[in-house]
This record gives C-alpha cells, structure tokens and sequence, in this order.
C-alpha cells in the first residue's frame, strides 16, 4: 500500500503529559500497524514544534512531527496528564482544537485529554468520561456533559474519550476492534500481552 493511501492517526505529545496515557495507546496501535501493514494504517507521535517533550514523571519522547508539518488526520489522540491543566487557558491551543475537529473524522481523548475536549466547546451534550479525580471538573466545564463514571472509555461516534492512564490502553484496542476487526484487536492484545489480572 503507498503511503499516501494510508490511514493516520496522530498522538499529540505536550510538557507534563501523562507517560502512559500516550505510551500506552502507542504500544497497542503502533504494534498492530507495524504488524499488521495491509490494514492500511500508521501512527506517528507529534509536538507542537517537533521536539522532544519532558513528560509527568520525567521521561523524556521525542516526535515524529511538529504541528506544521502534521500529514492530515484520520484519528487524533490527546492524551491527558498535569500538562493539560495549562491547556485549559491556552487560546492557542483550544483553537487548534477546534480546528482538528473541523478536518479529523476521530478525535480520541485519554484521561484528563477530555477536559481540554470539553474547554474547547467538543463535548457539549456528548457522552464522556474522564480520570476518575477529574470526573467533576469536567462536568464543571460543561455541564451539558452527559458524564460517565463507570465507563473505561466512551465511544460517541467520532468522538470517544477514556478514563485514566491505563484505560487508555483499552481504548486503543477498542480502536483496532472498530478500525480493523474485533479478531485484530484480540491477536493485538495477545501480542503485547494485556491480561489484566491486578496484584493487589
């Protein structure tokens, strides 16, 4: 398949953003893209200007892409994590925002991803849900927000959002179930062996 004809989804990277919740999807999608080729889809990481970014907890992730030159989405992921509280304020930013909703068929969210979904005016009247310290504030941004606490993630069309860290990690397969095939997404998640059965 050329590369022009496949499919992009973009993984934003920011200054604070949460490890997991942007590692966790990326282990989940780029192993069924890198594996998986004739689905036709590739995932790349991207920041605002193309450098490396210092993350939550001091890991540092170089990107793919700088903002100016982002190939056009078909799926954009925005992870959460303390880098989003600034995001909140940032006019910029909300407006890149809200310019990818105007051309990107699938905005995902990862945990506190979503607040900055519904700072930006995306989540109004929609399903979503959050990281479960974060689910007031996001009701708080929208009250028109049908807020789902239980859910580890929300598919709303082309819209869906997750709950915290590592349910990011769920989402991403419910992507490859819903991009590729449920049977995709099951030989995925064998292969990067995700059988949660918590310690403790």
């Amino acid at each position: 398949m050329a590369q022009e004809d496949t499919r992009k989804i973009g993984i934003l990277l920011f200054p604070d953003v949460e490890e997991l919740d942007a590692i966790g999807p990326w282990e989940v999608l780029s192993y069924w893209t890198r594996n998986f080729a004739e689905d036709g889809w590739q995932v790349f990481c991207f920041s605002a200007d193309g450098n490396p970014v210092t993350c939550a907890k001091g890991l540092t992730v170089a990107a793919h892409h700088a903002m100016a030159d982002l190939p056009a989405l078909d799926v954009l992921l925005h992870p959460g994590g303390q880098g989003t509280r600034p995001q909140l304020r940032d006019d910029q930013h909300l407006e890149w925002v809200r310019a990818q909703r105007r051309s990107v068929p699938l905005m995902t969210s990862v945990c506190t991803g979503s607040l900055v979904y519904a700072a930006a005016g995306l989540l109004a009247g929609r399903p979503a849900t959050t990281h479960w310290a974060s689910l007031d504030r996001l009701a708080e941004l929208d009250p028109t927000i049908d807020v789902r606490p239980e859910e580890r993630f929300v598919d709303d069309g082309d819209l869906i959002t997750s709950a915290g860290v590592s349910a990011g990690i769920d989402m991403a397969l419910h992507l490859v179930a819903r991009l590729a095939s449920p049977e995709r997404a099951r030989q995925v998640r064998r292969g990067i062996q995700y059988d949660p059965r918590p310690p403790v």
